[in-house]
């Protein structure tokens, strides 16, 4: 894993106001200094566990799976309004946050909020050429890889747990991640197969 962003893909902030789109730990967690949030949508692009975790949320000999945007459909997330004299200090927050792993494609896209407004905003879309893109994957895969994986930041199911019940909270129906939550405790509830002798 790459620990030096690319000048390439480094956020470099225009002189004026901008706005960052958050689909993840980064709508309830930004962790920058922003003027305003509120609830925007991404065309093109679905919230998915599409990435493989082997630090934080799994191993290498046991990797999780954390939340990436991949082509297709659409995304609720949020918009986060940074100031102009913000703006160095939060796109290097933002590059070494993010961009550490080298998992993320980041550009400038075009999100739309509830008003039928559209800008254009920041975000970190999934490159599916890394190594740690899993492709998508079935229900059924995606919960057995979260019920069995820990890293550094503590067990995937947490992870999961978090993000669903921060989104439920923020007002965010995400449907398919209750589904995959709901297939998670079902493994963590089936007894353990006992050993032949």
């Amino acid at each position: 894993m790459s620990e030096e962003c690319p000048p390439a893909r480094r956020l470099d902030p225009p002189p004026h106001d901008f706005w960052i789109f958050a689909y993840g730990s980064l709508m309830w967690d930004p962790g920058f200094a922003h003027r305003e949030a509120q609830p925007a949508r991404l065309i093109g692009w679905h919230r998915a566990f599409c990435l493989y975790s082997e630090r934080y949320r799994g191993t290498p000999e046991r990797p999780g799976l954390v939340l990436g945007l991949d082509r297709g459909g659409s995304c609720l997330g949020r918009a986060y309004k940074v100031s102009a004299a913000d703006g160095p200090t939060v796109a290097a927050y933002l590059d070494h946050r993010e961009m550490l792993g080298g998992a993320y494609d980041p550009r400038w896209v075009k999100i739309r909020f509830v008003d039928g407004r559209h800008v254009r905003a920041w975000t970190y879309l999934i490159d599916r050429s890394c190594s740690q893109y899993a492709g998508r994957l079935q229900l059924d895969r995606v919960a057995e890889v979260i019920a069995h994986a820990a890293g550094q930041r503590g067990s995937n199911v947490d992870y999961l747990v978090n993000t669903v019940r921060h989104l439920d909270e923020i007002g965010i129906a995400e449907s398919a991640l209750h589904d995959v939550l709901e297939r998670v405790q079902q493994l963590i509830a089936q007894p353990a197969r006992e050993g032949g002798g």
